[in-house]
């Protein structure tokens, strides 16, 4: 996010070289912002002037949905999730889990690294665990506890070598 440019702006910030916002090095501004209230309407995005909204005045989590909507609009296989509920409130917590499932729902690699337990034994499917640069453990979160997990996470523990 570009905090000091609008919600529309940032919207398209990975788009707005393609011909559907630019035209012979011109950006097509009225195309920009159908787009974005496109987006800020599927995504809840709550916004005080809509798509003319500066981002510095939206909530953090106003802001992670649009940085999700940018990301999940833009159709990748692999969806990559680097904390993406930090600092977040309940709310923008699950809206987020909910979108990261969906994607997975809709066949979709998401690679989630996040230091929240919770949010990792809720949301994955399978969690890998890194100690030192190397992979020490390939645990189902549904057998697993938070205790065995920090373990891992500590070198503590080492799954043995298959």
């Amino acid at each position: 996010m570009i905090l000091d440019y609008n919600l529309a702006e940032n919207l398209a910030l990975k788009r707005y070289h393609t011909k559907q916002f630019n035209k012979s090095g011109f950006l097509r501004f009225g195309r920009m912002y159908s787009y974005a209230d496109g987006l800020i309407e599927k995504y809840d995005i709550r916004s005080g002037q809509g798509a003319y909204t500066t981002v510095r005045s939206m909530s953090g989590g106003n802001q992670q949905k649009a940085i999700v909507a940018r990301e999940i609009d833009l159709d990748p296989e692999i969806l990559l999730a680097v904390q993406p509920t930090r600092g977040l409130d309940v709310g923008a917590i699950e809206y987020i889990h909910k979108q990261l499932v969906a994607q997975r729902d809709e066949g979709k690699a998401v690679l989630l690294i996040s230091l929240e337990l919770d949010e990792v034994m809720d949301v994955s499917d399978r969690i890998l665990v890194m100690y030192e640069g190397e992979i020490v453990a390939d645990l189902d979160p549904k057998r697993t506890t938070v205790q065995e997990l920090g373990l891992y996470m500590a070198g503590s523990k080492r799954e043995a070598a298959q």
